[in-house]
């Protein structure tokens, strides 16, 4: 399930920490009344610029929170204009944080993450359905172990879902999908 928290109803130019703070806590609202594995996409469209300190604000602080507070919940942005993609892209970065960037129904990593993690989440985006380690392991050409310290890592991150599944062997397994 997704819910939608819709930036324009604030204005095409959005400054300040102030009224990041405040949609904040609407994304906070939106958060809490979702299910474990649903998605709040935050939707940009029709906001031309936003700056620095509101995305800092807003989707860094938020994005601090996702693990602790909101485990298993997802966040998403899609709609972004040149500017707005800028900023967010730079308040991230300057965080050491990523998130996911839904266009035209394909999905990105946006943010600061290492090249691995990125190439990782790309053959997982690529792929309709679910994988395993297993299968990502051979797909990326690594071992089981850095298979499974990718997969760990990017669902901490809340950049993939991981459901458990049974093997064909019958044993207890994981899958990991992206979000789209």
């Amino acid at each position: 399930m997704e819910k939608v928290l819709n930036l324009k109803k604030y204005g095409k130019a959005l400054w300040t920490r102030d009224l990041a703070k405040d949609i904040r806590e609407e994304l906070n609202n939106l958060l809490s009344g979702i299910s474990i594995g649903d998605v709040v996409v935050i939707d940009a469209t029709g906001v031309e610029v936003f700056d620095y300190s509101f995305a800092n604000e807003l989707f860094g602080k938020s994005l601090f929170g996702l693990g602790n507070e909101y485990p298993g919940k997802f966040l998403v942005v899609e709609g972004l204009t040149t500017y707005t993609r800028e900023n967010l892209i730079k308040a991230l970065e300057s965080l050491n944080l990523a998130m996911i960037e839904r266009k035209k129904g394909k999905v990105e990593i946006i943010g600061k993450i290492h090249p691995a993690y990125q190439e990782t989440f790309k053959v997982i985006a690529a792929i309709k359905d679910s994988i395993s380690a297993n299968t990502l392991k051979d797909k990326l050409n690594i071992n089981l172990t850095a298979a499974n310290e990718r997969l760990v890592k990017l669902t901490a991150m809340g950049l993939v879902r991981r459901e458990k599944a049974t093997s064909t062997a019958g044993r207890e397994q994981f899958l990991y999908s992206a979000l789209r």
